[in-house]
């Protein structure tokens, strides 16, 4: 693997009472780094911040989403140095490398279920093909019926088939499958590994499986793709000291050689321990790319429609056993709202004080919001679709048709998790849009319970932070420390009686129209 070596800071032992936690985010459109402190009394304090973007590989066919790992490891080195200097900025005494002292471990949360391709020396042989990309539609079709479950083109199993299949003399060069957050890992410590939460996505991982099981990967590996059961990783635990940052990445990074890593996990589950979604009753709904809402579970939460994926969690409940993490995904979230802008030329606060005035349900204008394919239902060739127009289109309208078609998508979750059993005392809001009021506002609607603000809105970095935290200390568990450190808003956003009704006409028409599209 390649880096960008330079003089390592300093080395020796952080002072007692001022350890410092980073935490990194590798996701789809950037990577966020946080310094976290998480010693003082009442939560924890967020010392520096850094983050990098980058884009997509532009130019390949419809359904292809893809990036080179590389780029991941250059927007690390540049996120965690700019965390470093915005600390030293912030107050934090000393200069970079002296904060860089007081770091005592790394957690790494990383976008799910991209196929990252590598050779015996753990570098890439071709780019990954990301959670977005659709064009394994058909041989998650056939894994799906193979293993007698949904396995949507999302994930990594389709990936691998694909490659294998249509790419033979790419996939004779691999040698090693791995995770996005797998391969930070490995750069990090030159050691392949993975961790079950993450692992949970890849569509190969036996169900139900714990941490240090002889056989954690289903029996039908090398069907999904030839030799792959001599390619995936060892599982290891996601809450515990794992590995040790090697020399050449410290000089990457400018941090100390040898200090500790944790399992980490997929993005959703340390957006999980970064929300405080680490026990029942608290669900997280994250509003970014993709749309999210997931929970806490201490017993898997089966659902044979496939809907709600039965994922692993990476974190420990009240009990310190690991758990699960159903979780529905859409596809189509705040880029619907963002193309909305683009047409109108309004910016989201201008639309969103407009939609204000536009009376809940749009006059009857609905807006199915599959503009790219939709993952849940399973609909990868969809369309979006907008029914009922009013007469005519007003921006504020379409704005507010956008908003409510999304939170409609992501209600199909929640109210699928309360028919399976799972109890939602509230939602918590994460992700990019989750400051916008009027969004806050419609979603309390229609998901029928309280929506909080969490303060902190980069809650993957911040749960990959408290993960390590919580590994290196050993007590209290990561839902101990999530606990005591999530802050939410005073403000909380509550359901309307008096639009009960309209909502679930809203709901059954949304479901109607889905409907025809299947």
């Amino acid at each position: 693997m390649n880096s960008q070596p330079s003089q390592p800071p300093a080395a020796g032992p952080p002072a007692a009472g001022e350890e410092l936690w980073l935490g990194l985010d590798v996701g789809t459109q950037g990577t966020k780094a946080l310094l976290v402190d998480v010693s003082g009394p009442g939560g924890s304090c967020v010392r520096g911040r850094g983050a990098t973007g980058y884009d997509l590989i532009a130019g390949l066919p419809p359904g292809h989403m893809e990036q080179h790992p590389t780029i991941w490891i250059d927007a690390i080195q540049r996120a965690v140095r700019a965390a470093l200097a915005d600390a030293v900025a912030g107050g934090v005494a000393g200069t970079a490398a002296l904060v860089a002292d007081r770091v005592r471990g790394i957690g790494v949360s990383g976008q799910q279920h991209g196929a990252v391709l590598l050779d015996a020396a753990l570098e890439p042989v071709r780019a990954a093909k990301l959670w977005c990309d659709t064009s394994t539609a058909a041989e998650a079709r056939e894994i799906s019926a193979e293993l007698g479950r949904t396995v949507p083109a999302g994930f990594t199993a389709p990936k691998l088939r694909y490659v294998a299949r249509r790419e033979p003399s790419v996939w004779e060069q691999v040698r090693h499958v791995a995770l996005p957050h797998d391969y930070v890992n490995a750069w990090l410590s030159g050691d392949l590994f993975t961790e079950a939460g993450d692992a949970s996505g890849t569509g190969y991982l036996r169900e139900g499986v714990l941490r240090g099981s002889e056989d954690p990967y289903v029996g039908a590996l090398d069907d999904i793709a030839a030799g792959l059961s001599e390619k995936v990783p060892r599982v290891l635990a996601s809450n515990a000291v794992v590995a040790t940052l090697r020399k050449s990445a410290a000089d990457a990074l400018g941090l100390r050689e040898g200090i500790a890593i944790s399992g980490g996990g997929g993005d959703n589950m340390m957006s999980a321990i970064g929300s405080g979604a680490t026990r029942p009753g608290v669900v997280t709904c994250s509003l970014g790319t993709s749309g999210t809402v997931f929970a806490y579970s201490a017993e898997p939460l089966d659902d044979p429609t496939g809907a709600i994926a039965a994922f692993r969690s990476s974190s420990e409940g009240e009990n310190r056993e690991p758990g699960h993490l159903p979780l529905l995904c859409i596809m189509n979230c705040t880029s619907v709202l963002n193309e909305v802008c683009d047409l109108t030329g309004k910016g989201h606060g201008e639309l969103t004080l407009a939609a204000e005035a536009v009376p809940p349900g749009c006059d009857g204008m609905l807006f199915v919001p599959y503009l790219v394919g939709e993952r849940v239902p399973d609909l990868p060739n969809a369309r979006g679709r907008l029914v009922g127009i009013p007469g005519s289109i007003q921006a504020a309208a379409l704005y507010r048709a956008a908003m409510e078609g999304v939170s409609l998508s992501l209600g199909l979750g929640v109210d699928r998790m309360r028919e399976l059993g799972l109890g939602v005392d509230e939602v918590r809001l994460v992700g990019g849009a989750a400051g916008n009021w009027l969004w806050r506002s419609v979603l309390a609607d229609v998901f029928g319970c309280p929506v909080r603000l969490v303060v902190e809105t980069e809650t993957a970095a911040m749960g990959a932070a408290l993960q390590v935290a919580s590994a290196v200390a050993g007590d209290p568990s990561s839902d101990a420390m999530s606990q005591r450190v999530v802050a939410l808003a005073d403000e909380v956003a509550e359901p309307s009686s008096d639009r009960s009704e309209l909502v679930a006409e809203m709901k059954r028409r949304f479901a109607a129209e889905v409907k025809t599209l299947s």
